[in-house]
């Protein structure tokens, strides 16, 4: 773990300002200046990161999830179950030293006493802590939480302990419900909000609509609780307003700036390397459903097929494949990192778990109209007939079909449920980690040369050897 960073600038030079600056007291930075780059990161690193060797969601996630198929490079790169370790040393990095550093700055400066004090930016830097941390606890498992973010001040804190996901969850749970607290619509402006322009309702909608999710995460293991977050939100929506149409929901829109472009853009209007997989073509196939003339391009023939995940290179080469869909090579395309169909799906499985009231069916087909929305079409009128009856496996299928793009959230769906079941590899697929779909990531070098003893307490939290075999707290039984 590094140090906190970047906080302070030097004063400006010229002659009146030499005459008129403190050298003992720089001058802060605040956080407009911190929150923009914070956020991009943030949001980069969860839904396509374009550094090569580094892309956990399109290269790993995607690929294991089957919305993906490689056509190249398969042995290390991802859809073979084997990657390489700056994926994990890559997102690790980015995200505590670039992202989750600066979002604790942000807060420390806008609290009651800061230098900035602005209660709406500390909700602000609550929500994408929960978002990022979230994100982490659930690709690693246990990490620093608690002491995390902690390297300067009086009393740093420079090998921070892990902590368990149970405490992690915990505490995310608690930071939403105070960031809703925190963010006031008639409170004080913010500036530097590249998400939401400063829309101050649209991040207690993601605040709570996160707080769902996370809720629902763990509510195998903490049934409860979970239950009890879950009916608070959902019976208050005055007091707790959530997600309630597609426009606005949490997305980060881009432009055709360098810089500024949808990193999917960035990696696939460069390279080849993907096809979209057989297993996704087949489902929509079968269902008739229009979504794949957004998530893929139809071949020569006008037809659409897929790729069989885990191939060797001379075994994929005997394939003609569809690509991606031309909405993700849009270099404007939103980045998205929750949206109101994920809300509907998730409240969609906990009504049929029992953890909240509802029509489990009802919300089911408020879900899958809403994904179909999201993409400019109309859910046909037969689509849930065409689905069979409303289980468990169907609503996780549906909902593995409506989070094409977001890899890393459908790969923790299915951790979490065992579903969607997905087909037997095709006779010529080679899949390393003992034949194993990765459970987890593995925690980068650095931290065994770094913080080691805190790393042998998160192994013991983890319950098994760092490897990619490990399941998970919140894994259902």
């Amino acid at each position: 773990m590094l140090p906190v960073t970047g906080l302070f600038i030097p004063a400006c030079t010229g002659d009146f300002e030499e005459m008129n600056t403190d050298p003992n007291n720089p001058v802060v930075i605040g956080p407009a200046l911190l929150l923009p780059n914070a956020i991009q990161v943030s949001v980069d690193r969860y839904w396509g990161h374009s550094t090569r060797y580094e892309r956990l969601n399109i290269d790993a996630a995607m690929c294991w999830m089957q919305h993906l198929a490689r056509n190249i490079y398969i042995n290390v790169e991802g859809d073979s179950y084997e990657i390489p370790l700056t994926v994990s040393s890559g997102t690790w990095d980015a995200l505590y030293n670039d992202a989750l550093v600066n979002f604790e700055s942000v807060q420390r400066l806008s609290q009651v006493g800061g230098a900035f004090e602005n209660s709406n930016y500390v909700g602000v830097a609550l929500v994408m802590k929960a978002f990022t941390f979230s994100y982490m606890a659930d690709v690693f498992g246990p990490i620093p939480y608690s002491e995390a973010l902690q390297g300067t001040g009086e009393f740093p804190i420079n090998s921070p302990k892990y902590d368990s996901m149970e405490d992690i969850y915990a505490g995310l749970l608690d930071d939403l419900k105070l960031a809703n607290e925190s963010l006031d619509i008639n409170g004080p402006a913010i500036s530097g909000d590249i998400l939401f322009d400063g829309d101050i309702m649209r991040w207690k909608k993601f605040a709570n609509s996160l707080r769902l999710k996370l809720a629902n995460h763990q509510a195998s293991q903490k049934p409860s609780e979970s239950q009890s977050v879950m009916n608070e939100i959902l019976a208050d929506p005055g007091t707790f307003p959530i997600f309630t149409d597609n426009r606005d929901f949490a997305q980060l829109m881009h432009v055709d700036v360098i810089g500024s472009r949808n990193k999917m853009f960035d990696v696939f209007s460069t390279r080849s390397d993907w096809n979209i997989s057989e297993t996704l073509i087949n489902e929509l196939l079968e269902l008739d459903d229009e979504r794949i003339t957004i998530y893929a391009q139809p071949l020569a023939d006008g037809s659409y097929a897929g790729l069989p995940n885990g191939l060797t290179d001379a075994a994929a080469g005997n394939y003609s494949a569809s690509i991606i869909g031309t909405k993700y090579l849009d270099p404007a395309a939103p980045s998205i990192l929750m949206s109101y169909a994920e809300l509907m799906f998730i409240q969609a499985e906990a009504a049929f778990d029992g953890d909240i009231d509802g029509d489990p069916a009802m919300l089911l087909e408020e879900a899958i109209a809403a994904s179909f929305d999201q993409h400019g079409l109309v859910m046909p009128s037969d689509y849930m007939t065409r689905i069979g009856a409303v289980t468990k496996e169907t609503i996780m299928t549906q909902k593995w079909l409506a989070l094409f793009g977001q890899g890393v959230e459908a790969w923790t769906e299915y951790r979490r449920t065992g579903f969607p079941v997905f087909p037997a590899p095709n006779p010529d697929a080679v899949f390393y980690n003992d034949g194993v779909l990765p459970t987890r990531l593995e925690y980068p070098t650095s931290e065994y040369s770094l913080n080691k003893a805190a790393l042998d307490e998160g192994l013991r939290l983890l319950g098994g050897d760092d490897n990619m075999r490990v399941p998970l707290w919140w894994v259902e039984d």
